[in-house]
């Protein structure tokens, strides 16, 4: 599996591969009030995808 974080086109692509595009907002030069949603957005996310795989009780 492989996940980018809003590269689009520019991504790199593994045939064969499940691939997920999370468009997340850039935290760079960000203050700590920014940057939180979006670490809070990318943990949801994670927590999702880990009830999602194979194998894994979720």
């Amino acid at each position: 599996m492989l996940i980018t974080m809003g590269c689009g086109d520019a991504c790199p692509v593994f045939p064969g591969k499940r691939h997920l595009d999370w468009n997340l907002g850039d935290p760079a030069g960000q203050g700590i009030d920014a940057v939180r949603p979006i670490r809070d957005d990318i943990k949801r996310r994670v927590e999702q995808l880990i009830t999602e795989l194979p194998g894994t009780i979720g």
